[in-house]
């Protein structure tokens, strides 16, 4: 069994911290979960402090080819640590690659919640699109959800279809009038990247109901998913009460 662990993703030391408590002992600062989480810091996912995770003296760093960049973790590689990273474009594959981290790299027995959430997943009904969405993940510059996105892949799965979901790029840049100018019947706002609010956000689609919903339902990869459907269902049948 591996017995320490550096987590570069939040999804991923909320999954270990959960499957494997005390194995975790280093984290980025945005390593919120599990709640009250006490590990040493080792900077931002996109800025990690190297020199303080090779202190750490790991057995295994855990990180995404998303969320985190090359250059760090050949840094990492470079320095003999051992780095394992995911890849998560969609639902099935966050279980296939939480598998994978939490049995093949921690050395852990399969977790009762992964296969919870697995079978909250399975029962959930085949949906044709009820309604479509525009999902902008940041604010000045606004960009949105495009191609190739777990976010989107969960919103389909709740009869969600993203309005950029053939756009060439994974998170194009796009001016909030083209956004309005869109045929959409919802805004999904998270809360992360961008803190998206009631009152920063709404305003800005004047013709649209708003859906705010969690960044850690919409975009982690972990134990969330077993609240996931329920809360993200919660959040856009509600949309209509935050009509600006």
């Amino acid at each position: 069994m591996v017995l320490r662990v550096v987590s570069l993703v939040p999804s991923l030391s909320e999954a270990v911290g959960v499957s494997a408590p005390g194995v975790l002992v280093g984290a980025t600062d945005w390593c919120s979960r599990p709640v009250g989480l006490e590990v040493v810091r080792v900077g931002g996912t996109k800025n990690p402090d190297v020199g303080r995770i090779v202190g750490l003296r790991p057995d295994l760093v855990v990180a995404n080819e998303e969320e985190n960049r090359a250059q760090d973790l050949a840094a990492l590689r470079g320095a003999g640590l051992e780095v394992m990273v995911t890849e998560v474009r969609s639902v099935e594959q966050a279980f296939r690659e939480l598998e994978r981290v939490l049995v093949e790299g921690c050395g852990v027995a399969r977790p009762g919640w992964l296969d919870a959430a697995e079978e909250v997943w399975r029962a959930l009904p085949v949906r044709a699109p009820e309604r479509v969405a525009v999902v902008p993940v940041w604010r000045r510059p606004w960009m949105v959800l495009g191609r190739d996105t777990f976010a989107g892949d969960v919103l389909a799965r709740l009869g969600v279809r993203n309005v950029y979901a053939g756009h060439g790029e994974r998170y194009p840049r796009v001016s909030v009038e083209e956004l309005n100018a869109v045929a959409a019947d919802v805004v999904v706002l998270p809360d992360e990247p961008y803190r998206f609010t009631a009152e920063d956000g709404p305003e800005a689609f004047p013709g649209l109901p708003a859906a705010l919903v969690s960044g850690r339902h919409l975009t982690w990869y972990g134990p969330s998913l077993l609240e996931a459907p329920g809360a993200l269902g919660a959040a856009l049948d509600g949309a209509a009460l935050l009509r600006p």
